[in-house]
């Protein structure tokens, strides 16, 4: 017999590009909303009052009245190995990486670090309502099996991969193209497509890779038609001018990455800062997308990323909505909207709600070309769903009462909001996550 489930309350969720359309006609909201799940997809989303007649008799829905439910949020860009940095009192870039990641990161060859370090980062994000997110492990392979391992009781639709050094780090850290090539490979056989895991070759940065490494990365991609490829671009000018030295030959950063066959759909380039707008055109051209990580760029001074330079309708660039953590500094999606609206404000622009709630959903997963499965509440996608409480802190209610539409609400949520908004997270339609349940507001897939 099949598992059916429903939710009931307030529900928005969007339905197109409000950077290429207007915004009120890319969201689409319903003030008494059923969610119809079976079997982890949804079946049926609309009114209340049109949906209930269909519903079997003794099936009553789980009721949030006075909350939103939306689709669960989407990171395009976070290290869980640094989790135990996040908030580290800063310098720029390159000497954040040596002093905090890198060191950080060596403890990874110990696999009951890995283990532990999954189990909270896996739960701080269905706290923060996240359910999907692209993320980095360590060069060893014990930390992409900790991380999959953990995603996979809860059941969470994952992207991630072990980081392939083979230069420029210290030597705790190093692989070699060949052993990063097999040991990546292993692990794809070990973990692509199992469950709701996926893979993503994922090799640091161009400084930490050799040509020979970032030609395998590119090998490793042909391998199977639909890996994923993460890696960082154009985040700091230092970083910028050392690519310069170390690839003469190529005409930009990203022409490193293009070169060695890294540039094509499912591929994610985070930060992307400095980019020049033949970079733009690259990406719009090979279906490549851009991490939007405001929190990390802010905190290491890096500088604004050109949002609505990379959205342009001309030449649309896919953008998701990335925490990085450590170099950012909360894995709450809400908070990073907040300081992306800041930094498109210095930009000279106007980020809107609809637009924001855009990167953080429907639109992180069109960058991640998941969108056929996850984004957006519609009939035949994963019931990934975060429950919203506007009321959840004396001023949130208190501005809650004064919002006269969805949009107020929305912006109010992500400017005032962080993980105590979310009151509950659904992954494939179980309740993983419960603010209010008594005692551990977690459980596994199986015992939700």
């Amino acid at each position: 017999m099949s598992a059916l489930t429903a939710l009931r309350g307030p529900a928005a969720t969007l339905t197109d590009d409000p950077f290429d359309k207007p915004s009120r006609g890319c969201l689409a909201f319903h003030e008494d909303a059923l969610v119809v799940i079976e079997d982890g997809i949804i079946r049926a989303f609309g009114p209340y009052a049109e949906l209930a007649p269909s519903l079997p008799d003794g099936l009553e829905p789980v009721h949030y009245p006075h909350h939103l439910i939306v689709p669960g949020f989407i990171d395009a860009h976070v290290h869980y190995p640094q989790l135990q940095v996040i908030g580290a009192y800063g310098t720029q870039l390159l000497d954040w990486l040596t002093t905090y990641t890198f060191p950080a990161e060596q403890g990874f060859a110990d696999e009951g670090h890995a283990a532990r370090v999954a189990k909270l980062f896996l739960r701080e994000l269905l706290r923060a309502g996240t359910t999907t997110a692209m993320v980095y492990c360590t060069v060893h392979p014990q930390s992409v099996d900790a991380f999959f391992a953990e995603s996979e009781r809860f059941n969470t639709r994952m992207i991630a991969g072990k980081v392939l050094m083979d230069r420029h780090a210290p030597a705790a850290l190093l692989d070699t193209a060949q052993r990063g090539y097999d040991e990546s490979l292993a692990l794809i056989e070990r973990w692509h497509g199992r469950g709701r895991q996926l893979y993503c070759v994922t090799p640091r940065f161009a400084p930490t890779s050799t040509d020979a490494q970032l030609e395998a990365a590119g090998a490793l991609l042909k391998t199977r038609d639909d890996l994923f490829l993460q890696t960082h671009l154009c985040e700091n000018t230092d970083e910028i001018a050392w690519v310069r030295e170390l690839f003469p030959a190529r005409q930009s950063y990203l022409d490193v990455y293009a070169h060695a066959g890294l540039v094509r759909p499912r591929s994610m380039f985070g930060h992307a800062i400095h980019m020049h707008e033949g970079d733009f055109c690259t990406c719009h051209q090979s279906g490549a997308a851009l991490a939007h990580c405001p929190t990390s760029n802010l905190f290491l001074g890096s500088g604004l990323f050109p949002l609505f330079q990379a959205v342009d309708p001309r030449r649309p660039v896919k953008v998701g909505l990335g925490t990085d953590v450590g170099g950012g500094t909360s894995l709450s999606q809400l908070q990073t909207l907040n300081e992306a609206y800041k930094v498109a404000a210095m930009a000279g622009h106007k980020l809107d709600a609809v637009q924001a709630f855009y990167l953080a959903t429907l639109g992180g997963a069109r960058a991640l070309h998941l969108d056929d499965r996850i984004g957006i509440l519609a009939p035949g996608r994963e019931a990934d769903i975060c429950v919203l409480d506007p009321h959840a802190t004396p001023l949130m209610d208190f501005r809650a009462g004064y919002c006269a539409s969805v949009e107020e609400l929305l912006f109010m949520l992500m400017t005032l909001g962080d993980d105590r908004a979310v009151r509950a997270t659904y992954v494939a339609g179980a309740p993983v996550y419960d603010r209010a349940r008594a005692g551990d507001p977690f459980r596994s897939f199986a015992e939700a």
